[in-house]
């Protein structure tokens, strides 16, 4: 297999930032996009159609008509090239264009021949992927069908968008009830001491018979009463304690350990199959039902498993190791830990990564690199107040450590 030098975009961290902003579960967006893809396809005249998110290693197929949904490694789709262009991109005959001759899906079924490819540009010239119809026979588009693919893609961009906003939304109210919640706890103490004060006074106070002083007591205790049963209800809330019901995991905007693992063995299993390594993901905690957020794990975590199997050769093996482990009351710190069999990295190296400053290097099946996967990284859980950690050697193996509060 030959290996061309890769496209990488001038702005590549500002793109794949920006990506991570919409947070994407890319194995869980098929009905969002279904519409528009097999609309894609109709007036392409093409038998298939996709819609492929790409981030630092991988392209993601997240819908797709006339195919199944598909993952690939970066390096050998054809929309990196698409991610390049402001327009459009177009191949006539992929099986005479020597970067995509020897591509799987060329030589072998479904035998692709033609590509057209519209990059899906955000409002501030940000590409975060394609939309791409392709065929086995060749094309001619007429420019009345170009227009509408591009009119398609930038309605895929906005759903993206309003996908973001909505989760914004959502994670707002979160905010708010839990700010609801503790303006509620905090009043709760001085009032009630009020009340407790006030009760004292007032059986001092019919021991001395000052009957205006209990008066304006009585009020007092009133109010207070009041404003206690106020926090009550502000508290019972859709905040069921733990004997009414058990609590229910959200997936829309929690995971569990349990569907957290299930997640990430659904999601890279395929790249770890296409490279022959053994890839394993153990709940090492047990408890299988409680949740926390999803908040960019996906992002981070799986940007760590991609690269570990990128660098990890033939026959080797990754496995990534979750835990939740409670630091103090209310409060847990989820540990995730991604280890490789593979070629290891320096002390400098390390270095470079823990200060955000790594760079592009290739992978041991010869993969070229796109670099800031781990720069990425980094930035993500430094956002997110957590800790990362490396230990490796240029001798072979590296385990990346993540702590992140929830």
């Amino acid at each position: 297999m030959k290996f061309q030098e890769v496209p990488i975009p001038d702005n590549e961290f500002e793109r794949i930032l920006e990506l991570s902003e919409y947070d994407l579960d890319y194995t869980d967006l098929e009905i969002q996009f279904k519409d528009l893809t097999k609309l894609a396809a109709k007036v392409a005249g093409t038998d298939i159609s996709l819609v492929n998110l790409i981030d630092s290693f991988t392209q993601w197929s997240v819908s797709a008509h006339g195919f199944p949904t598909i993952q690939m490694p970066r390096e050998d789709s054809v929309c990196q090239y698409t991610l390049m262009e402001s327009d459009q991109f177009e191949i006539k005959d992929l099986s005479k264009d020597d970067r995509f001759s020897d591509k799987f899906y060329v030589k072998d079924s479904p035998n692709l021949r033609y590509y057209f490819g519209v990059p899906l540009t955000t409002a501030e010239g940000i590409n975060l992927g394609a939309l791409c119809v392709l065929d086995t026979t060749l094309k001619n588009l007429s420019q009345e069908k170009i227009e509408l693919l591009k009119i398609i893609a930038d309605e895929i961009v906005n759903r993206l968008k309003i996908m973001k906003a909505v989760k914004d939304l959502k994670n707002r109210m979160l905010e708010i009830k839990e700010n609801q919640k503790k303006v509620a706890h905090d009043i709760r103490g001085p009032i009630g001491g009020i009340i407790g004060l006030a009760k004292i006074i007032q059986d001092q106070g019919n021991e001395n018979q000052l009957e205006e002083v209990l008066d304006f007591i009585n009020l007092i205790q009133k109010s207070g009463n009041s404003v206690l049963e106020l926090a009550d209800e502000i508290l019972s809330q859709d905040y069921p304690k733990p004997e009414q019901s058990k609590p229910q995991i959200n997936h829309s905007v929690e995971f569990s350990l349990e569907t957290l693992k299930e997640k990430l063995l659904d999601m890279y299993g395929a790249q770890a199959v296409h490279k022959n390594v053994s890839y394993s993901v153990i709940n090492k905690d047990g408890r299988h039902h409680v949740p926390f957020p999803k908040n960019k794990l996906l992002q981070i975590v799986g940007n760590l498993i991609s690269n570990a199997i990128k660098f990890t050769p033939e026959n080797g093996s990754v496995s990534v190791v979750l835990d939740l482990q409670e630091k103090e009351k209310e409060r847990n710190e989820l540990v995730m830990t991604v280890e490789d069999s593979g070629i290891g990295i320096s002390k400098e190296k390390i270095q470079e990564i823990l200060e955000g400053n790594s760079k592009s290097t290739d992978g041991t099946g010869g993969e070229k690199g796109f670099g800031f996967g781990l720069a990425l990284v980094k930035h993500l859980v430094d956002k997110t107040k957590g800790e990362l950690s490396i230990d490796s050697s240029s001798e072979g193996g590296t385990k990346f450590t993540v702590k992140l509060p929830v």
